[in-house]
């Protein structure tokens, strides 16, 4: 490898890096929000009906802002930058915020005005519990607004993470765990109904978010003065990835959210239950993989401007075995030490140790198709910076009818368990058919790093697995230990377990070069 490819390589590591603590933190903060809206609204029919509301806007800002936009903005914005000049990336910027504007708010009207029939089509096992549908839908109109926010949020992040500022976007999301926490804990305990205290919560979190990113906009002078550009060259090209990119990268997201339409239709408190395990999956997913996707994408949009094919693979190669490393132990205590987890973080207030049983059984479904679902985090991009979206959307549909076909036959038998576990296989049929796709057209192969990394997986794996079983082995009831022990006991088995795993690392022979440098 060259002297700057090199370089290029440590940039990438330090600034994975730096996104991953930046998002471990607000990870942290999430899961103490989570433990917050178990400990108010435990896993009661109200609860149900918030995280539905929560969901619905959630999943389209991941849809939108975080999936099909964000794939399509970060590759166009790139190549403007290489190739056009800084006064045609601020034209561009300007024309896509005011046209965006434009279509988040007709589509924000919409949602609040039908939000009785949107709760229904996304929840209608809620038509049997009129109560149940009304405060859905109430909760929604207040909810819905923060996608109008987080994808104005997602727009400023990409243009900061295109020009190499990528600690902000990475902040940004902690003050809506900080905004929950608030309203949850402050206002909701107090409240007659806590469900719309924590609705407004959210609607505070978007906005607050949005205001955030403003200065650092106009440090780098690309504030925008927004005008309406549909007919922008830059906005034309956007336009036409995102609608292929819809059933892209956001393909787990529509399988979430299926998920949620057939828990309603379950006992009271599966969407409660999948919720809490989605969390806890969404950790190493949210703090490793998309820290490394985020880093890439706007690497390999320049990669692939420039014409550096071998870079391009290199960038690609380099992210893969990054998030391997990771992947690979975080599903295995995932599944090992799903009850543990649960109980630790929201077992308390009005959740019981049944509610905890259930998510646990739903977590480690989710945990056997973690790594592909993180795999997938890294491999879009591989397509969405060569703007290729009708490859990705092949995949996507094929792996979204999977899934479906996997709901309907283990939904009955498995109940909300089989909903996780056929997200899981429908995961792995996606990132398989994203990296034959890859390696076929020659734009992912195989470095000799390869070899050192199956080795060094296999021993750090087999030590950490000898842990978990051996702590799993002294049978501690975790429901019915204090919430102090059980804190005690999870950073004893997790702190050992990276400890062991990376001494597991570092006897197979891995070093911090094999990580930032491709020979």
């Amino acid at each position: 490898m060259s002297d700057s490819q090199s370089i290029k390589s440590r940039s990438l590591l330090r600034s994975g890096l730096l996104v991953s603590l930046c998002t471990f933190a607000s990870r942290i903060l999430g899961l103490a929000r989570d433990a917050a809206l178990a400990f108010v609204l435990g896993a009661s029919a109200g609860a149900d009906a918030f995280y539905v509301a929560f969901k619905i806007p959630n999943f389209f800002r991941r849809l939108f802002a975080e999936g099909a936009f964000a794939q399509a903005f970060v590759p166009v914005l790139s190549d403007y930058r290489v190739n056009e000049g800084h006064d045609a990336v601020r034209e561009l910027i300007a024309a896509v915020t005011g046209s965006l504007s434009l279509v988040l708010l007709a589509v924000t009207a919409v949602f609040m005005a039908a939000s009785p029939w949107v709760v229904y089509v996304f929840a209608p096992g809620f038509a049997d519990n009129p109560g149940q549908l009304a405060l859905a839908s109430s909760l929604l109109t207040i909810t819905f607004p923060y996608l109008l926010f987080i994808s104005l949020t997602a727009l400023a992040g990409g243009i900061l993470n295109a020009h190499g500022e990528y600690g902000v976007p990475a902040i940004t999301p902690i003050f809506l765990n900080i905004s929950l926490l608030v309203a949850t804990l402050g206002f909701a305990t107090s409240a007659s109904q806590a469900e719309l205290s924590i609705a407004w919560g959210v609607f505070a979190a978007g906005l607050v978010q949005l205001l955030f990113q403003v200065p650092f906009l106009a440090r780098l002078k690309l504030l925008p003065r927004p005008t309406v550009g549909f007919s922008h060259p830059g906005v034309k090209r956007i336009l036409l990835l995102m609608g292929p990119a819809l059933f892209g990268v956001s393909v787990g997201q529509i399988n979430l959210l299926l998920d949620t339409v057939l828990a309603s239709l379950l006992e009271t408190g599966s969407i409660t239950w999948l919720y809490l395990s989605d969390r806890l999956y969404e950790l190493p997913l949210g703090i490793f993989a998309i820290a490394i996707s985020t880093v890439i994408l706007p690497s390999l949009s320049r990669s692939h401007s420039s014409q550096s094919g071998e870079r391009f693979a290199d960038t690609l190669d380099w992210g893969l075995r990054l998030l391997l490393l990771i992947a690979v132990p975080s599903a295995l205590a995932l599944c090992i030490l799903a009850k543990p987890i649960i109980a630790t973080v929201f077992y308390r207030g009005e959740l019981t140790a049944y509610d905890v049983e259930m998510a646990a059984m739903s977590l480690q479904a989710y945990s056997i198709g973690l790594v592909f679902m993180m795999l997938i985090k890294v491999l879009a991009p591989g397509y969405y910076s060569r703007q290729d979206t009708k490859t990705p959307v092949k995949i996507g549909l094929i792996a979204m009818v999977a899934n479906m076909v996997f709901n309907l036959i283990l939904v009955w038998p498995f109940g909300h368990v089989g909903l996780a576990l056929a997200t899981s296989l429908s995961a792995a049929l996606n990132a398989l058919l994203l990296w034959i796709g890859l390696h076929r057209d020659g734009s992912h192969r195989f470095s000799k790093e390869w070899w050192l990394l199956l080795r060094v997986l296999l021993l750090g794996s087999a030590l950490l697995l000898a842990w978990l079983w051996f702590y799993d082995s002294l049978n501690i009831v975790w429901t019915e230990i204090s919430s102090w022990q059980r804190v005690q006991h999870m950073l004893l088995v997790v702190c050992v377990g990276v400890l062991v795993y990376g001494l597991g690392l570092l006897l197979a022979g891995l070093r911090m070069r094999h990580l930032r440098a491709q020979d």
